[in-house]
């Protein structure tokens, strides 16, 4: 807990920083279904990706997918997509109408993960938009759910929806086109006005494809969008304004949004004209699941809505915007490709670590959540709010939201804040672990109750041994915990007993 005052003391800064990625660092979005009579989106052509000069795409895994039964291709997708305007007042609700306002030639890609034994697909597909946030394209939900994509038989697609990937901005990786241009040359990306209808346009090519198909004939009984950070700005725009145009998705996963959604017009300074706070509507047909980090809670509060037969949001506490499961399974992907231009999180020496916590097991159940609520299931379980202010005295963690064993068995100070000092601009966006390395004696002087004592501490460190006298306290303890969160709904009876054997195989106790 000794970074915890310094956390607290950047968390506006860090808000700040996270609202400009998230919602407008780089080109912003379209806009949204005209509120005419539904049209199912365009079905593009599609071809598959000639070699180029590396042999592989970009963002290929860096893992052996076939150890995992799964198969990764590239295909092109091409056609003519429409942009659009705003249609009558957009207010907080979402209820959000456009007109079409342009058309233009594009040609765009999709990357493809799916099982290569076509009985171990569960008929779920996955679309990423891809992010670009660090002027290349990322997959960082893949990554945060990849263990429940992979040993579920998911396949998982990742779109190239944005004109930055393509197109290339402001970092050393300039696009696709400038990394490999015998593979990426021809393509072709008019502005982010577009984006969402070739988001839209790629979601069809899967359902309907013209040319060869991406998914190798697997049927498609669910398709479900998904976006994390910027992404999921544009997400929300999407849900409000396009899904009741296009109808092309069953149901959206909303990752990490700010209380802005993206701006329809593409123009950086459209933001200021969007609906502030910009809520998820509630009057459509399919799900929207909204899932916010401890780092978004501030930036994201004043868009929070009562949970719908339509729209359920977590907030997840002791977790980050990224955290380390994700940086450690994306940075080998993404420095396969990018090599030394690959984005850093920029973090000064000697800075707190990023935050290990429970993030992905969240996600994962997540992602099953809404898969089954997309085909008709039972809607996921509510969860109560998060608060960053209001911490526990003693461990320095947050209050209310999901609170998996991480959190409610802990071990060390999570938390979706740190301190940025002298660090890069996405550093913030980490969090922090703080480990506790508890001095027994401030305990004893703290529970002797002396402030007149100097050495009195007012906020020590828990001490493990304290906490848990033996090994099989402390691994009872988070049985009964992650029993606890399946129970609830809050965490997959896989994770829970990945959980327990890490717990066992720990040193933590006595």
């Amino acid at each position: 807990m000794r970074v915890l005052a310094q956390l607290i003391r950047r968390r506006f800064a860090v808000t700040a920083l996270w609202a400009l990625l998230c919602g407008a660092l780089l080109g912003t979005s379209l806009s949204a279904p005209a509120a005419a009579s539904p049209a199912v989106a365009a079905n593009p052509t599609l071809t598959t990706a000639p070699a180029g000069s590396h042999g592989f795409p970009f963002l290929a895994a860096a893992e052996d997918l076939g150890s995992f039964g799964y198969t990764e291709q590239e295909y092109f997708f091409s056609g003519t997509a429409t942009s659009y305007a705003k249609s009558g007042l957009w207010t907080p609700e979402g209820r959000w109408n456009v007109r079409a306002s342009g058309t233009a030639a594009y040609k765009s890609r999709m990357l493809v993960r799916r099982p290569a034994d076509p009985a171990k697909f569960n008929g779920t597909v996955v679309v990423e938009w891809l992010n670009v946030s660090g002027q290349l394209d990322l997959s960082p939900d893949y990554w945060f759910e990849r263990d429940e994509l992979l040993r579920e038989g998911y396949a998982w697609v990742g779109v190239s929806a944005q004109a930055v990937g393509v197109n290339g901005g402001l970092g050393q990786i300039k696009g696709l086109k400038g990394w490999d241009p015998a593979r990426y040359g021809s393509l072709v990306h008019p502005g982010d006005a577009f984006a969402y209808d070739i988001f839209s346009q790629a979601g069809q090519a899967l359902r309907t494809p013209d040319g060869p198909d991406p998914l190798g004939g697997l049927p498609v009984r669910t398709l479900l969008a998904d976006g994390e950070s910027q992404s999921a700005g544009f997400m929300t725009t999407y849900v409000n304004a396009v899904q009741p145009v296009s109808g092309v998705y069953d149901g959206f996963m909303v990752h990490s949004n700010s209380a802005i959604a993206s701006p329809i017009s593409g123009a950086l300074a459209d933001t200021l004209r969007m609906p502030n706070p910009s809520r998820i509507r509630t009057d459509l047909p399919v799900p929207t699941f909204v899932v916010l980090t401890e780092t978004d809670v501030p930036g994201a509060a004043i868009a929070r809505q009562p949970d719908t037969d339509s729209v359920v949001h977590w907030e997840l506490a002791g977790t980050a915007h990224g955290d380390r499961w994700a940086y450690d399974l994306g940075d080998p992907t993404v420095r396969k490709s990018a090599g030394d231009a690959a984005p850093s999180a920029d973090c000064a020496a000697g800075s707190a670590p990023f935050n290990d916590g429970p993030g992905h097991w969240a996600m994962n159940t997540a992602l099953r959540h809404l898969a089954g609520w997309a085909r008709g299931g039972a809607r996921p379980p509510s969860g109560q709010l998060l608060s960053t202010v209001l911490r526990d005295p003693a461990t320095g963690l947050a209050t209310g939201g999901i609170r998996l064993p991480d959190v409610t068995v802990p071990t060390r100070t999570l938390t979706g804040l740190r301190d940025t000092s002298g660090s890069g601009v996405f550093c913030g966006l980490y969090g922090a672990t703080d480990p506790w390395n508890g001095d027994a004696d401030a305990w004893d002087r703290h529970d002797a109750g002396d402030p007149s004592d100097p050495s009195f501490p007012t906020t020590p460190e828990p001490v493990l041994s304290r906490l848990y006298p033996t090994h099989a306290d402390y691994v009872s303890k988070v049985r009964a915990a992650a029993q606890r969160s399946v129970d609830a709904g809050y965490l997959l009876a896989q994770d829970a007993t990945a959980i327990v054997a890490a717990a066992q195989d720990s040193e933590i106790g006595g």
